[in-house]
């Protein structure tokens, strides 16, 4: 059984320790993130199926303590490199070094380099963070010692797990396809009932709310790093493919315009209907071009859970009280008895709501710490 790592955002770590659960992969919550033991087709399953990671970790063995870097090279060098890296195969080191007598990222980069090449009998070019490069891609090599112990690991995802693949094009102040998963289970839908998002923006929470309704895995249509290391097993990875192809809902679980998506601005509609095609979802949410105010939800009860403009990443210097006042006395009128999340950084403006709110939930979303306020209307 091997040991993996799942890296979340802050905020995060508990929507991800209960897919876990789902996922039959109990975990363990760890700072930063959560940790499971498995073996590949649950490395693989994991990649495919988390919708609120953000990659995840293979660990290439127990942590080793180091206190000089000849002791660092040595014990480096026993970890089975061979299963993830090719001899030459480029590589991207990050190396974080916290209350040890190995202090000196740099230096630490340069033994475990070092390691690597004595076990594979090939230098790997080393790519700085951020260069670009032809394929291959570097291999990501994540390097942590803390109070003198090493946990050396290689990242199985590849690009972050929030880049889906559909969302290529982006309206303002963008809201990442992992934060809008979490939103959406922290909001309690229930997946028959309906879903409207008033600010929809690029489509991200629709789009994300239809592949959960469908039961579509967010990896499905993407390429993983463990697809390049030399024990990949593709027998493996299509098995977890076609279980989860099996599992997903029938077209017929979606009725039509369950899934609402609206926004007074005409292009960012276009982009949500754009993403929600690539995502392969377009025709299970109603898109329509309207301010708030206009907004006619269905009479069977169901869910609001938006992510609305606040001052500090949309409109700098304007005054949004109004809208959410206006936004407020929408939902009292024509949405009696709905439930309500919404993403926001400023009480002040959640206070012009005049619902009664729990905005016990934090997030980080573009850097901005953010709450998620629920309530009923």
């Amino acid at each position: 059984m091997d040991s993996y790592f799942v890296v979340t955002a802050p905020g995060l770590e508990s929507f991800t320790n209960q897919e876990l659960h789902t996922l039959k992969l109990p975990a363990t919550p760890e700072l930063g993130g959560i940790t499971f033991k498995g073996d590949l087709a649950a490395l693989y399953r994991a990649n495919l199926h988390l919708r609120t990671a953000s990659r995840i970790l293979a660990r290439l063995g127990n942590f080793f303590h180091a206190t000089t870097f000849k002791e660092l090279q040595k014990y480096a060098a026993r970890l089975p490199w061979e299963r993830f890296l090719s001899p030459g195969q480029p590589i991207t080191l990050r190396v974080t070094c916290h209350k040890s007598r190995l202090y000196h990222s740099g230096a630490v980069a340069h033994s475990v380099a070092a390691a690597l090449s004595e076990r594979l009998g090939k230098p790997s070019p080393i790519i700085k963070t951020g260069e670009e490069m032809a394929d291959p891609l570097p291999q990501l090599v994540v390097v942590r010692l803390m109070e003198d112990k090493c946990t050396v690991s290689v990242d199985s995802s590849g690009e972050l797990l929030h880049k889906r693949g559909y969302r290529q094009a982006t309206a303002k102040a963008p809201l990442r396809e992992t934060l809008a998963a979490a939103v959406l289970i922290a909001s309690g839908w229930e997946h028959s009932a309906p879903l409207l998002d008033p600010f929809c923006g690029s489509g991200t929470i629709p789009i994300e709310a239809a592949l959960m309704a469908l039961k579509i895995p967010p990896g499905r249509n993407r390429h993983f790093a463990f697809m390049d290391w030399p024990g990949f097993e593709p027998t493996v990875y299509q098995a977890q493919r076609s279980a989860a192809d099996e599992m997903q809902s029938p077209a017929g679980t979606i009725s039509a315009g369950m899934i609402m998506a609206s926004d007074r601005d005409a292009g960012a509609v276009k982009m949500s209907r754009e993403n929600a095609a690539r995502a392969g979802v377009e025709e299970f949410i109603e898109f329509k071009c309207q301010a708030v105010s206009y907004i006619q939800p269905p009479k069977k009860i169901g869910w609001v859970v938006t992510n609305p403009p606040y001052g500090s990443r949309v409109s700098a210097g304007k005054d949004l009280r109004n809208l959410y006042a206006q936004f407020g006395n929408v939902l009292r009128r024509n949405c009696p008895g709905w439930d309500v999340s919404v993403l926001c950084n400023d009480p002040v403006l959640l206070g012009q709501m005049r619902l009664e709110m729990d905005t016990s939930l934090g997030f980080v979303n573009g850097g901005i710490a953010v709450r998620l306020a629920r309530g009923r209307v």
